[in-house]
């Protein structure tokens, strides 16, 4: 019988699998077109990508005529790549191995699918709270609230609630207080994530369930607890037949927040008068300076023992998020790690940009898991995108993490969390093939 730590033998032809779908889209293109060929088209294919972003960063970085040749140069060479691809008739080589190393990853991440480290959040079974109340904007979602019903279906539930009307700003942590001075045993919002990291912060700090509504415009806080973001009713079902699970809060400056707070462009960018009336001209007339660095404040993080002097931006994460690509914004496979994610992005020139493509420059980009990070400026105060909302706080930034803060109340039945995609380790693959001894 096979020891315990082997592969099975499902996962071990899985493996092979990959192994021969990698192969095989090598030796395409090299028996259909011959080793130079190959070469050639290698070349161009990369070349053609370097060209691209290195123009892409061009233009995000100059104005006027310089700034829309650069565009053009963008969009022409990928064209031009592919026309002469169709001239030399490779492009069906291109496609065919394309489409082999999509095999390829495929078949790897099958075969290590049952290394991936558990995405499921403890859960237990608790009864219906007796006197909750429910934070609800009307406003938020484009009028999700009035839409699926939410107020009259919450108060046949017996949920008390509070709707943010206006026109006045409501203070929703004050509103939330005061119900649990009279009594309340859970907190809930029907809102975006600030509003929702708000009450969640008063909820911890009195240790009641807090129930989350997905009636925002994305709800990632929502996304991440498995919840059906195209139903915010369903959430309601917590009221009636519910689980909790604990999950971790991020704080920043003394402010909770639940998905991440973002320094750097962006919060520059956002924090812009112009931006609301125009998103896409005021990022294109601020990113030069902004990417130069000879506007907004110059930014220093400091995560444990690594200091990152100049980044362009920094994304702060309650709980790190799945993917490795660039962008960084997946999703979150579980929120009770106790850890904070953080990312910077330091992009001096259009050799860095490049090098971001496969993360090559370690200085253009970086990802840690940590407990706590300050970002510290040249400047008495900075913007900060906190879950959303724009704020400017006084440098330096500290930004932690309380691990299992806050109880969440679940509908026992709702769609979940879906398995996350596992990493390529073509050495794990190795030995799962059984052609080396398995890394202990």
């Amino acid at each position: 019988m096979a020891g315990h730590d082997d592969p099975d033998r499902s996962r071990r032809w899985w493996a092979r699998a990959a192994f021969a779908a990698a192969v095989a889209a090598a030796v395409v293109p090299i028996v259909a077109a011959g080793v130079l060929s190959t070469l050639v088209l290698l070349a161009a294919g990369i070349g053609g990508v370097v060209v691209m972003v290195a123009a892409l960063y061009w233009f995000l970085t100059h104005r006027g005529v310089p700034r829309w040749i650069w565009l053009g140069v963008a969009v022409l060479v990928p064209i031009a790549v592919l026309s002469a691809f169709v001239s030399a008739n490779l492009l069906w080589v291109v496609v065919v191995s394309y489409v082999l190393v999509l095999l390829a990853a495929l078949c790897a991440r099958t075969a290590l699918e049952a290394e991936r480290a558990e995405s499921v959040m403890d859960e237990r079974t608790v009864p219906p709270p007796r006197q909750p109340f429910l934070v609800m904007n009307p406003h938020s979602g484009g009028g999700k609230v009035a839409r699926f019903g939410l107020q009259r279906k919450a108060e046949e539930l017996g949920a008390e609630v509070a709707l943010l009307e206006g026109p006045d700003t409501v203070d929703v942590e004050a509103l939330a207080r005061d119900a649990v001075r009279r009594g309340a045993d859970l907190l809930g919002v029907a809102g975006g994530d600030g509003t929702q990291a708000l009450v969640a912060g008063v909820a911890a700090e009195h240790d009641i369930p807090f129930l989350v509504i997905s009636a925002g415009t994305r709800n990632h806080f929502a996304l991440d607890l498995g919840l059906d973001r195209d139903d915010p009713a369903a959430g309601l079902e917590a009221l009636r037949d519910g689980v909790e699970v604990r999950v971790d809060l991020g704080e920043i400056a003394g402010r909770t927040f639940v998905n991440n707070a973002s320094f750097g462009v962006y919060a520059e960018v956002v924090q812009s008068p112009a931006y609301r009336d125009d998103k896409t001209g005021t990022v294109l007339r601020m990113l030069p300076d902004l990417l130069s660095g000879s506007a907004g404040a110059r930014l220093t993080a400091r995560t444990g023992g690594l200091t990152v002097e100049g980044p362009q931006a920094v994304l702060v994460s309650n709980g790190p998020y799945q993917t490795s690509d660039l962008a960084g914004l997946g999703r979150r496979a579980r929120l009770d790690r106790g850890v904070l994610g953080v990312v910077t992005v330091a992009v001096e020139g259009a050799r860095q940009a490049v090098g971001l493509l496969n993360r090559a420059h370690v200085r253009g980009m970086t990802q840690h898991t940590v407990r706590e990070v300050t970002v510290d400026a040249d400047a008495p105060e900075i913007p900060v995108g906190v879950d959303g909302e724009s704020l400017m706080l006084a440098t330096p930034v500290r930004c932690t993490i309380r691990p299992g803060a806050l109880r969440v109340r679940l509908p026992r039945d709702r769609p979940g969390v879906p398995p996350f995609k596992v990493a390529v380790d073509w050495v794990r693959l190795r030995a799962l093939a059984g052609w080396a001894h398995r890394p202990r």
